[in-house]
């Protein structure tokens, strides 16, 4: 018993999907290992963006945004290096 989707395919799609075989141009498996490292590199991007100036670009030099690049980096990583603080709330 397999599942069927709510949106039948376009004939031209199921033609192209068949033609490349069996795997029908889907990946085979899941690569765990793969996507923890891509989490991790989006995650970074993500705090490295968080900070407006990199975000927006505003440098005039490509020296200059690099230095903001490490800066911001460096303090990323510092961050990174202490134990993360006691979550308390109202609501525990």
């Amino acid at each position: 018993m397999g599942s069927r989707g709510a949106i039948p395919e376009k004939a031209d799609q199921a033609a192209n999907r068949k033609k490349k075989g069996r795997r029908g141009g889907r990946p085979v498996t899941h690569d765990a290992g793969l996507y923890r490292d891509r989490n991790t590199v989006e995650r970074l991007i993500n705090k490295l963006k968080a900070w407006r100036g990199i975000a927006t670009r505003y440098d005039k030099t490509p020296e200059s945004y690099l230095a903001a690049l490490h800066l911001r980096g460096a303090i990323v990583w510092l961050r990174s290096l202490r134990p993360p603080a006691p979550v308390t709330g109202a609501g525990r």
